[in-house]
């Protein structure tokens, strides 16, 4: 194939993977307004909601590392249309959701589909030069921002005018449409795909990372309850989930050591870069979901718990970051390109502490708060993007559908750990304490997740330097 026709054709795959990502994040931000109604129609509390949240996350941090082997194994396109298959499937059930059970399971489904992008991720590294690399990924990342905004937009109005059921059905005929372009036009010639002796499932090693794993994160998604209320029944089930998690970890590490084809491999973990790079991308995730469940409850809370606003107001504080995050995510990648990874990586993680700073010192209006969440936008769209590209080109080729499961993974367990602390403060800090009234998070509860972000930043600023100081001297 000539240089302009694999150009060519390599854009023409970008925009098809973008088109996945714009979808898939429309689909999940417009559950951001409708958050409020679902507790209310299902009458569940904050922090079981965050189970609407967190089983698409737990089943998708539990995916990635085994589809991204199974890619490197099967094929990169191959394995894409089976998880599109299951994440259109998950979303037709969840548009016929009567009940927060079924709705859970559905998501759980949809999760199974999240794994779709450590695999595109991979068929984007394949496709382009390594001097284009970063346009190219800059711009993946940044459709999810697009998606962002237009389920903002879309979410508000037709959770509403219409429903929240509509959220989901909306995505249907979007993702059959797709799947048949992925089909027709994704080619991807002389796939690098690991040798015949490697060639085989670890089965062992994915049943205990899937135990270790859901484990931990189910214990989290718990863990809000037994904060709030020590007498809670399932506080025995939490200490259990986590003592597993605990047991089986090292388990696990075991048998990846004496695995032939292991479905994690552990040179990736013990990697100098890759190490604290995935790590700083987990912490990005935190960051990021700490306020993408938070802002919604704070939003629409009666007066003086909160500013008393409905599913517009919520769109209308969020918009912001969001098309920053588009705006700069694309930019970043071009900038990635001109002065490398590591600067922007850096920039950003200083300047998403200082808008968190901001945002933990003065937050008394919807508009201040959407100000100060357009800092953080900047600044987590360069750190996100900059990271990211640090662990792609640090990735052995051969193993890239491997490695990318792994990054994914770390940074879903990141988004699930969000949720997780804001729904800790929210379910421990509301008034009135009585079961008599309907009761709302204090504004303690979110200073304290505001405090909680900026602490986590300044950690990501830390773990930059030393991404930086590392991959100076591998230079040198």
């Amino acid at each position: 194939m000539s240089s302009k026709n694999s150009n060519k054709d390599a854009w023409i795959a970008l925009t098809i993977l973008s088109s996945l990502a714009l979808i898939t994040m429309y689909g999940e931000t417009m559950l951001i307004p409708a958050l409020p109604f679902l507790i209310n129609d299902f009458d569940i509390s904050y922090n079981t909601s965050s189970w609407i949240l967190t089983s698409y996350l737990i089943a998708g941090a539990v995916m990635t590392p085994i589809v991204g082997k199974l890619s490197d194994i099967y094929g990169k396109k191959k394995i894409l249309l089976v998880v599109i298959i299951i994440y259109t499937l998950g979303t037709l059930l969840g548009g016929s959701s009567n009940n927060i059970f079924m709705l859970v399971v559905s998501r759980i489904i949809q999760g199974i589909g999240l794994a779709m992008f450590p695999v595109a991720f991979a068929i984007i590294r394949d496709k382009f030069p390594e001097n284009k690399l970063s346009i190219g990924q800059g711009i993946f990342t940044a459709v999810f921002s697009a998606g962002a905004v237009i389920g903002l937009v879309l979410g508000a109005t037709i959770v509403e005018y219409f429903s929240w059921h509509m959220t989901f059905l909306s995505i249907v005929p979007l993702m059959i449409t797709l799947l048949i372009i992925v089909y027709k036009r994704i080619h991807i010639i002389d796939e690098k795909l690991i040798t015949k002796s490697q060639a085989r499932i670890d089965v062992k090693g994915t049943i205990i990372l899937v135990i270790v794993v859901s484990t931990f994160l189910i214990g989290l998604t718990y863990l809000p309850y037994t904060i709030s209320d020590t007498t809670y029944p399932n506080l025995s089930l939490t200490i259990i989930l986590f003592s597993v998690s605990i047991v089986f970890l090292p388990v696990f590490l075991t048998t990846q050591q004496r695995a032939h084809a292991p479905i994690v491999d552990l040179s990736l973990l013990k990697d100098r870069i890759l190490l604290p790079t995935n790590i700083l991308i987990m912490t990005i995730g935190i960051s990021f979901f700490l306020i993408y469940q938070t802002l919604p409850i704070l939003v629409q809370s009666p007066v003086p718990f909160g500013f008393g606003g409905g599913p517009v107001d919520t769109a209308a504080v969020q918009l912001p970051f969001m098309i920053l995050s588009f705006i700069i995510s694309v930019l970043s990648g071009f900038l990635v390109g001109k002065i490398g990874n590591l600067k922007p990586t850096l920039l950003g993680s200083i300047i998403s502490t200082l808008g968190f700073i901001l945002l933990f010192i003065y937050h008394p209006t919807q508009l201040i708060i959407s100000l100060e969440l357009a800092i953080i936008a900047i600044g987590l769209a360069l750190a996100e993007i900059g990271a990211f590209n640090i662990s792609l080109v640090s990735a052995p080729i051969r193993l890239s559908g491997t490695s990318l499961g792994i990054t994914m993974l770390l940074f879903l367990i990141g988004m699930s750990i969000g949720p997780s602390i804001s729904g800790i403060y929210m379910e421990s800090l509301k008034s009135p304490e009585n079961d008599l009234q309907e009761s709302y998070p204090k504004p303690m509860a979110y200073d304290l997740i505001f405090l909680t972000a900026v602490v986590i930043s300044i950690f990501s600023v830390i773990l930059t330097i030393l991404v930086t100081k590392r991959t100076l001297r591998k230079i040198i």
